[in-house]
């Protein structure tokens, strides 16, 4: 990997289909109906589109993030997130 994520405290690194580690800068954790999501931003995408993930309990201590499927779910999250950061990031529609 070209960057050193490990140095960074905000930074979650996963691994893609391919088995690629893909470092993401944690943006925020959002509580939508009973359940948390994570707004990751990815460390090498200029467009600067974030992604978000479902947080899931594992069989181990760390945590599993998982795509959403429900796209009424995402759009949901993805208006608290904007909400809540909208002095701070600028939207495009």
């Amino acid at each position: 990997m070209s960057e050193n994520y490990e140095e960074l405290d905000n930074i979650v690194v996963l691994t893609d289909e391919e088995g690629n580690e893909v470092g993401f800068e944690f943006i925020d954790l959002i509580q939508y109906q009973g359940e948390e999501f994570v707004v990751l931003l990815p460390c090498e995408d200029e467009n600067n589109e974030v992604v978000i993930l479902k947080v899931e309990d594992g069989d181990t201590e760390e945590e599993n993030y998982v795509s959403v499927d429900d796209e009424d779910t995402l759009m949901a999250v993805f208006e608290i997130f904007k909400e809540k950061f909208k002095d701070e990031f600028t939207f495009e529609e």
